[in-house]
């Protein structure tokens, strides 16, 4: 089992969530979160941001749906063909048990 971790633009939320669920991918956890990467925050209108708001999708998946899972995010997260600054960051951990909270069973 892998635990991926999408950071992205919150505007491509729904666009990634709804692509993923076309996929088969229906669980996640989605938390509106802040933060920067390299960027460094953002200036508008003379104003300094350092913490920019961004969307966390986290979902818990089969080893084998894991490049499926990563193409779908990089082709809908991106803002341009190309992608741009400030597009996100996925990671991929290891899951080494999952519960079911109301019955106990081992299961993902």
């Amino acid at each position: 089992m892998l635990l991926v971790r999408a950071i992205i633009r919150p505007e491509k939320k729904d666009e990634v969530l709804a692509e993923l669920s076309r996929a088969g991918f229906h669980a996640a956890t989605v938390v509106d979160v802040v933060g920067r990467g390299k960027q460094k925050g953002i200036k508008i209108s003379g104003i300094i941001y350092d913490e920019i708001p961004k969307a966390l999708l986290m979902m818990a998946i089969r080893d084998e749906d894991k490049e499926e899972m990563v193409r779908l995010i990089l082709k809908y997260a991106k803002t341009s063909e190309q992608g741009a600054y400030g597009d996100g960051k996925i990671f991929i951990s290891s899951i080494e048990e999952a519960y079911t909270i109301s019955s106990g069973i081992p299961s993902l």
